[in-house]
């Protein structure tokens, strides 16, 4: 199992092909990331589909095969941005050819189409300056329609086990009986989320947050992601008194987003 901090997004083969496109993606794009990173992270893109339910919004949930990146996950379709991603004229900026990523994962993973219009940015992930495996994640949030219903998704049972459309309090709720696994940037986007009772009126609200993790350890030992705007961001020191925006992974008693900053 991967840990869980890193991004939820395929990674590319070790192939020399794969490698070669990789470095080729890195110098044609200006992508977000530390500045003390040990390794650079790889540009990527998540999508987040939501519809109107009976009676509140739902989002479109992959189970990721046990050997695929992340495998074992709960999350949303997405993987890294590719050179044939990058629209023409549009570079350095990273956000065309990450919408662009976000509709190709879509299609290739669910057979799904998404209008690349429709796609509104709703955050940006780093994972820590020193993780093993590092993405720089766009997140878009699109809205579902007829055409993404059940019948029209198509998975391989292997990168993609199963599909579901679920409210977002109910997979919360799911990760908090231990039912299933996810990684905290896609916690955090459906703690976001779960807020809203319609499609519209989350859209309206999109307002695109950066999280840029840093990890902390509390007297407990539980691991603690932050982000700017936490009073213990850059300091190391979770216990610092302040404002707060982070994300307590305790196992025993449940995780739990805490943010005071908006």
């Amino acid at each position: 199992m991967t840990d869980p901090i890193d991004e939820q997004v395929d990674e590319p083969a070790d192939e020399p092909e794969h490698e070669s496109e990789h470095a080729a993606v890195m110098e044609r794009l200006d992508v977000i990331d530390h500045p003390d990173a040990d390794d650079p992270a790889s540009p990527s893109a998540t999508v987040v589909l939501a519809r109107d339910g009976e009676d509140e919004l739902e989002v479109l949930m992959i189970h990721r095969g046990a050997e695929t990146a992340f495998g074992g996950m709960w999350a949303f379709p997405g993987g890294v941005i590719e050179e044939d991603d990058i629209p023409a004229g549009t570079e350095p900026d990273p956000l065309p050819a990450a919408r662009r990523a976000a509709v190709r994962e879509t299609q290739e993973e669910l057979g799904l189409h998404i209008d690349e219009a429709s796609l509104v940015w709703w955050s940006h992930w780093l994972p820590p300056a020193d993780s093993p495996r590092r993405f720089s994640t766009w997140f878009f949030l699109a809205p579902g329609g007829d055409r993404h219903a059940d019948e029209h998704v198509a998975v391989d049972g292997d990168e993609v086990i199963v599909h579901e459309w679920i409210a977002p309090a109910n997979a919360l709720a799911r990760q908090a009986a231990g039912e299933i696994l996810i990684a905290p940037p896609t916690f955090i986007t459906l703690e976001q989320l779960h807020r809203y009772g319609d499609v519209a009126s989350a859209l309206a609200a999109a307002d695109p947050q950066h999280f840029a993790t840093e990890i902390a350890f509390g007297s407990d030992g539980v691991r603690i992601c932050l982000w700017e705007g936490d009073a213990s961001y850059g300091l190391g020191d979770p216990m610092v008194q302040g404002p707060r925006r982070r994300l307590v992974m305790d196992e025993a008693a449940g995780w739990r987003y805490l943010n005071t900053v908006g």
